[in-house]
């Protein structure tokens, strides 16, 4: 059974599209106006071991925040849509990991029922021509639109490339165990058949 999904999404803003293998290798083609944020979309395929590929176009001559945002709505729209009904899932998942002088904790729910918590004190400030204030935007979209429960905190770091960067790779990791099937589920992994 297949588990990628494809999801496009037009606005007068953006104008993305996103494809999404959830039992791929790491593979990615990744094409945004934003170079940063390219790079930390290529670590959730890398370290998530799902094959991505993101074409997007947005009005960033304003900012970067409307293709950030968007680009978080329609990744997690590609994340439900490929998880199905849920089949089989391990559904939970949670890793802590450094990077240098950075540490992350994420822990994520695929429970159908979104809820965002971010732990993560970050300075306003630039990473090329990316806003640091917009990996909160980021995430918070794809546990909206993906319907999951997401927590993040940042335990560790000053580098702010790496505090954020290291926020991307856990978020990869956590959802990288939670989105695997469990040989020993024999259902939908809730009490309640279904999960929302």
């Amino acid at each position: 059974m297949s588990r990628a999904a494809t999801v496009e999404r037009r606005t007068k803003e953006t104008n993305i599209r996103v494809s999404l293998d959830l039992d791929g290798s790491g593979k990615s083609t990744i094409e945004t106006p934003l170079p940063f944020l390219s790079h930390m979309l290529e670590q959730i395929a890398r370290h998530g071991l799902m094959d991505l590929n993101v074409n997007a176009e947005g009005d960033t001559d304003i900012d970067g925040h409307h293709t950030t945002e968007d680009l978080g709505i329609v990744l997690g729209d590609a994340l439900r849509r490929a998880l199905g009904d849920g089949f089989g899932l391990r559904r939970f998942g949670s890793a802590t990991l450094p990077m240098d002088e950075a540490r992350a904790a994420v822990s994520l729910d695929l429970s159908g029922r979104p809820f965002f918590v971010w732990q993560v004190a970050l300075p306003k400030a630039k990473i090329g021509t990316w806003d640091s204030e917009l990996a909160e935007v980021f995430f918070e979209a794809v546990a909206r639109s993906a319907r999951m429960n997401l927590h993040m905190t940042l335990e560790a770091g000053h580098n702010l490339h790496h505090c954020v960067e290291i926020c991307f790779k856990a978020f990869a990791r956590a959802l990288r165990a939670a989105v695997e099937l469990d040989p020993r589920q024999t259902g939908v992994p809730s009490t309640k058949g279904q999960l929302d």
